[in-house]
């Protein structure tokens, strides 16, 4: 569960941790443009519109310490297993279209409810990049026992990603769980899976197609 930190994991981490000490001092006006906002949002707050390169700066954002601390745990454990089968580059690779993607879903999600008349709310972490590599690891390592505060026993890897899985969409869908982007966490676990399938050649992909190998803002984490 706790296996050798990779050099990619490692980059990542201190990536990171660097953005969340440089977050305390940004002026909140910087701090705005590099949140993820739904498309639209800049007429509710000046300088908070959607721009392209929030699909990756939000990613290593955090709202607080333990947000920054739990993440970084789960990009360590899942992360450096990973690695050590993908290599760097397909880590990398795993680790940006998965963060990417899930941000993509987010703001599709944002705008839709934005339009509907909900104020617009910025998100950040690494949280959608984080569900991608649990997502691989139950695939890679289906039967790996894991012991995961608050289940009282072992639990496969597999079985872990179906009830994080589940539980995403119950709270997606029924929004008891405020404060939490929970569509940037399936977003990642979807790109994820669509990756892993691309390059094992499976369905809906063609077979052999992937060869190689303190803030003024009210945010969700």
């Amino acid at each position: 569960m706790f296996p050798r930190l990779q050099p990619a994991t490692q980059a990542l981490l201190i990536a990171n941790v660097a953005m969340f000490l440089l977050q305390m001092v940004m002026p909140d006006a910087l701090t705005a443009r590099l949140l993820l906002w739904p498309i639209g949002a800049g007429q509710f707050y000046d300088g908070a519109g959607f721009m392209p390169w929030q699909l990756v700066t939000a990613g290593f954002m955090h709202v607080g310490l333990p947000h920054l601390f739990f993440n970084m745990l789960a990009l360590w454990m899942f992360g450096s297993a990973l690695e050590m089968v993908w290599g760097q580059k397909r880590f990398y690779t795993y680790y940006l279209v998965s963060l990417v993607g899930a941000n993509v879903l987010q703001v599709i999600v944002g705008t839709l409810l934005l339009m509907q008349g909900q104020p617009p709310v910025p998100v950040l972490g690494a949280s959608g990049a984080v569900f991608a590599l649990l997502l691989g690891y139950g695939m890679l390592f289906p039967n790996q026992r894991m012991i995961v505060f608050p289940i009282p026993m072992e639990i496969k890897a597999r079985t872990l990603v179906i009830i994080y899985g589940a539980a995403e969409l119950f709270f997606a869908y029924t929004g008891r769980q405020p404060g939490v982007a929970h569509f940037v966490h399936l977003g990642g676990m979807l790109f994820g899976w669509l990756l892993i399938r691309y390059w094992r050649g499976q369905p809906p992909f063609k077979r052999g197609g992937g060869r190689g190998g303190n803030s003024r803002f009210r945010v969700v984490r």
